[in-house]
């Protein structure tokens, strides 16, 4: 899955570990680390949070789109 893939190098590009976006989506360190191995679908409104929290695309953060733009604003 391309996302679970994204979503663990956006974290560790803004060196950031599972605890700390665990914490950010109010779920467990094992719940964030069984989103990243694929073992769990992350809830769209997890995938959004990310999304706005590290400032890309829901296109990108899902793997949909190798472009990374920004999170749209209003």
């Amino acid at each position: 899955m391309k996302y679970t893939v994204r979503m663990r190098a956006l974290r560790e590009d803004s060196d950031l570990s599972q605890a700390n976006i665990a914490a950010l989506l109010n779920v467990g360190q094992k719940t964030y680390s069984d989103y990243e191995l694929g073992k769990t679908r992350i809830p769209l409104d997890s995938i959004l949070i990310l999304a706005k929290y590290y400032d890309v695309s829901l296109d990108y953060i899902c793997g949909v789109s190798d472009e990374r733009t920004r999170f749209p604003r209003k």
